[in-house]
């Protein structure tokens, strides 16, 4: 009988009044409220992405003879149309290009930088003291350079079949015809204090007497439209050169809080071609993003410290208990977001032990001090192999506006891609019909630590595209979430559904949300939390209850085609043949 057994068997399950033990045995649907519909079967080739429209301007450039890369570009135009509040061509982002015939794995990083004149004090007061954090997203401060349109030119440029024009073609089209607003754009616009304290914005996304346009109300944006189709005749440099660089560095100064951008700084941008970052869980390899991003380590280091014990005992379905897993995988994430926070930033600007951080003996050895019976409270971060960081840890907030996207084409090729504006509408700063992101109020807000504002520097992020590879080294599954700093816990748990628990990705997508980020262990409000609540504070967890709006976009490899689910806390949706 294994440890986990025994525990079970031992009785600490009286802790629990009767019917928690019950909880286990319903479906995702039953526990949550939600239905767990939306589940796409395709033979050859699937999109799932944040809207129906972007889904299926990529099966369209799909069923065209286009790549995984090319749907993924085409999706992310059409995404800055319709959701503008989550990513676009002002933004940045992480993506994995999966080449199958050649069983090769890129890991292109567009992530923002900051501009060469940024001062470490940025975000302090003259007393220094950290200025209110609203303060400084709704403002040219946190306006790093975008990085999105050069690093999709370049994962085109490699993984590209169609013409770069025609993938803008959609997004054109939408723009200039407009599309019916959604009712989530219609109440994040009705609910945002800064968003029309600009004229443009104002002017687009409002009424003359301030009221936000309403769900169904037609929105086009014309000086998108052309700003995409300028980029799209003549390619990258369009955006970083030029006029729509001009007007983006005019935008940031003339803001009432300015920022440093510079037309010199996006003259000088360039995405990073890294190599991604694997480890093992189970049977399978789990691929993701180094540094910058914390996604990629934090997701293997949470498995990885999982790994010991049997999770298919505590699966849902099977009528076990669900408030124990909750336990060990608010442990796991404790001891994985420790370290996050002490050792993960850009790696241009300090050692990042990102290997060591999942090196399984160093995971086992962190896991070694999760306890059955008892909470470990507040983590410690660990002591991996490699040279020392300097400067205190930092837990700098990350807003969770921000999109995921996953397809495979006909051939096998996959991308995984999380694309983001940071905030939602990001800075609030609207140039050329596109919103400019507020990236740099992902640095910590005190100028130490490894995650502190520097020029060039490339903030922490937690975005975790993901993909998934069986024993053979063939494609498994194409993951990832929106939602800020609990990005590694959504997916973590994602994979735990999807490989442990076999659940479908439907299942996956709508299970209710828990995990912790070093702090309170956070259950997802709406579900039956009052049931686990009981059982965790029994064992000494702080245990928080709120939103957590994840946007999961999954497709998995079933014999015969592929299955994808897009979650129903959102809009997205799966197309596909």
């Amino acid at each position: 009988m294994s440890s986990l057994s025994r525990f079970l068997a031992a009785g600490l399950l009286a802790l629990l009044p009767s019917a928690v033990l019950a909880q286990g045995s319903a479906q995702p649907e039953a526990a949550t409220g939600r239905h767990a519909g939306g589940q796409t079967f395709a033979r050859q080739q699937l999109a799932v992405t944040a809207n129906p429209h972007a889904s299926q301007a990529a099966l369209a450039i799909l069923r065209e003879g286009g790549s995984a890369v090319d749907a993924a570009i085409a999706a992310q135009m059409v995404l800055n149309v319709v959701e503008p509040q989550s990513s676009g061509i002002g933004g940045g982002g992480f993506l994995l290009a999966y080449d199958a015939a050649h069983r090769r794995i890129d890991a292109y990083d567009g992530r923002e930088t900051a501009p060469a004149a940024l001062r470490p004090d940025v975000f302090l007061d003259d007393q220094g003291q950290s200025r209110p954090f609203r303060e400084m997203v709704a403002s040219g401060r946190s306006v790093g350079v975008p990085g999105v349109v050069a690093m999709l030119a370049q994962a085109h440029r490699e993984h590209g079949k169609l013409p770069w024009r025609r993938l803008f073609a959609p997004a054109i089209a939408l723009a200039e015809a407009g599309f019916a607003v959604s009712p989530r754009l219609a109440q994040l616009l009705a609910r945002d204090p800064d968003l029309r304290q600009g004229a443009g914005a104002r002017a687009l996304f409002y009424h003359p007497d301030g009221t936000a346009l309403a769900p169904g109300e037609t929105l086009r944006n014309p000086a998108l439209a052309a700003t995409l189709r300028r980029v799209a005749e003549e390619g990258p440099s369009a955006f970083y050169r030029g006029e729509i660089a001009r007007a983006m560095v005019a935008a940031v100064a003339a803001h009432h809080r300015p920022g440093a951008l510079s037309e010199a700084d996006l003259a000088a941008y360039q995405p990073i071609k890294r190599a991604a970052l694997c480890g093992p869980y189970r049977s399978y390899r789990i691929c993701g993003m180094p540094p910058p991003s914390s996604g990629g380590t934090t997701v293997l280091a949470t498995l990885g410290i999982l790994s010991r014990f049997d999770l298919a005992q505590v699966r849902p379905e099977a009528g076990t208990l669900r408030a124990f897993f909750t336990h060990l995988f608010a442990e796991a994430g404790r001891l994985a977001y420790a370290d996050r926070d002490r050792y993960l930033a850009d790696p241009a600007f300090a050692d990042v032990p990102a290997a060591a951080l999942v090196e399984p003996a160093y995971l086992a050895q962190r896991s070694a001090a999760i306890r059955f019976d008892q909470s470990g409270g507040k983590a410690e971060p660990g002591t991996p192999r490699g040279p020392r960081l300097r400067g205190a840890a930092d837990a700098a907030l990350e807003r969770p506006s921000t999109s995921h996207l996953s397809i495979v084409d006909r051939w096998g090729n996959a991308v995984s891609f999380t694309t983001s504006i940071e905030d939602a509408f990001g800075s609030r700063i609207l140039v050329g019909g596109f919103l400019l992101n507020n990236q740099l109020t992902d640095f910590s807000f005190r100028p130490e630590g490894v995650n502190a504002p520097a020029p060039g520097k490339r903030p922490r992020s937690s975005m975790a595209p993901t993909l998934v590879f069986d024993p053979q080294h063939r494609l498994v599954a194409v993951l990832g979430s929106p939602g800020g700093s609990r990005i590694p816990n959504y997916v973590s748990q994602a994979l735990v559904g999807l490989l442990d628990w076999r659940m479908s990705p439907a299942e996956v997508a709508a299970q209710p949300h828990v995990g912790s980020r070093n702090g309170a262990t956070e259950l997802e409000a709406g579900t039956d939390v009052e049931r686990a609540r009981h059982f965790l504070e029994a064992l000494g967890h702080p245990v928080s209850v709120g939103d957590m709006t994840s946007g999961l976009h999954l497709i998995q490899k079933v014999p015969g085609g592929l299955l994808g689910a897009a979650d129903p806390r959102r809009e997205g949706a799966a197309a596909g043949d």
